[in-house]
C-alpha cells in the first residue's frame, strides 16, 4: 500500500515545517490530530482543510467541529473523509485553517508517495523543522520531543524536486483509487469558484 507524505508549513512562518506520513485510507481527522501532536496545539478546536489549487485558493471544505450553518449546508466532515478521496494529483495541495476564533493558516502539500513500511503505525511524524509560534493559552511541545531528520538524510537517492516521480506516483494514485473505489463521480474537489 502507498503512503502519502505531506509537508505542512505555516503560511506566515516559512521556516517552520512538519512532514507527516499517513495512509491514504486514513481520514483528514487523523492528519489534523497528527499535525497537532507535532505542534502541541490543542486538537479540539474548529478547523478546516480546503482542497486547493496551485495558488492556494480554497475549494471544497472538510471541517472539524463545524458550526450549525456549515452542517446545514452539508459540509464534509474530517472524521468521515478519507484522504484518498480528495487526492487526484501527486502534488495535491490543501489550505488548512486552525481555530477560527484565532486562526492560524497552513499550507499542506503532498510531496511524496512511498511504500508502506511493515510494522509501522501511521500517521507518523517524518520531519520537524523550526519552533512553532506560541499561542495564548496553548501548550507547545518542546522541540526535542519531535523527530528530526537532517536535510542530507531526507534528500537521498537523487530524487526529483520534493521526491516526486510523477509517472510512478500517478500510477500509485491510480492503484489507490481502484482499491478505494475511486473518487465520487462529478466531485472534482473544488468549489464553484473554479
Amino acid at each position: 500500500m502507498a503512503i502519502y507524505r505531506f509537508r505542512i508549513s505555516f503560511e506566515d512562518y516559512d521556516d517552520v515545517i512538519r512532514e507527516i506520513d499517513i495512509l491514504p485510507k486514513q481520514t483528514f481527522l487523523d492528519l489534523h490530530q497528527a499535525l497537532h501532536a507535532a505542534t502541541g496545539y490543542q486538537v479540539e478546536l474548529p478547523s478546516s482543510f480546503y482542497v486547493s489549487n496551485d495558488r492556494w485558493k480554497k475549494g471544497t471544505e472538510i471541517a472539524h467541529m463545524p458550526n450549525e450553518s456549515k452542517k446545514s449546508q452539508g459540509v464534509a466532515l474530517m472524521e468521515e473523509s478519507k484522504l484518498s478521496r480528495f487526492i487526484d494529483d501527486p502534488h495535491q495541495k490543501f489550505y488548512y485553517v486552525y481555530n477560527f476564533e484565532r486562526p492560524l493558516d497552513f499550507h499542506v502539500q503532498l510531496v511524496k508517495i512511498l511504500k508502506e513500511e511493515e510494522g509501522k503505525d501511521y500517521p507518523v511524524l517524518f520531519k520537524s523543522v523550526g519552533q512553532v509560534p506560541k499561542l495564548p493559552g496553548a501548550k507547545v511541545v518542546a522541540d526535542d520531543a519531535t523527530t528530526k531528520k537532517e536535510d542530507d538524510e531526507y534528500d537521498f537517492l537523487g530524487e526529483t524536486e520534493y521526491g516526486i516521480n510523477e509517472e510512478e506516483d500517478l500510477d500509485m494514485l491510480d492503484e489507490e483509487e481502484q482499491s478505494e473505489g475511486g473518487k465520487e463521480e462529478g466531485n472534482d474537489g473544488y468549489g464553484e469558484d473554479y
